[in-house]
């Protein structure tokens, strides 16, 4: 069952590459959705996929790319919008 997931990552996550690094994990594990960089620095995601992909995805959030430092990564359930892929958006929403 597909569940959606919006994650906030806190910490030294911006100019890191956490955005190319998270979305060619995604791509490996099936994840469709987004992810941005926020104006306070955080970087969010919305992330589709069945329960074991959304949780090695989690997993990987926690650690990000090598240069990146993750102080916290928060996650809530939320309503699925059925993406198609996995984009990296350039402006935060």
């Amino acid at each position: 069952m597909i569940k959606h997931i919006d994650i906030t990552i806190k910490g030294s996550v911006q100019g890191v590459s956490f955005r190319a690094s998270t979305k060619a994990v995604a791509d490996q594990l099936g994840v469709k959705g987004h992810i941005y960089n926020a104006p306070t620095g955080d970087v969010h995601i919305a992330a589709e996929a069945d329960k074991i992909a959304l949780e090695m995805f989690l997993d990987w959030c926690h650690e990000g790319p090598e240069h990146a430092l993750v102080s916290s990564v928060e996650s809530n359930e939320g309503e699925l919008k059925n993406y198609r892929n996995f984009e990296i958006v350039k402006k935060s929403l």
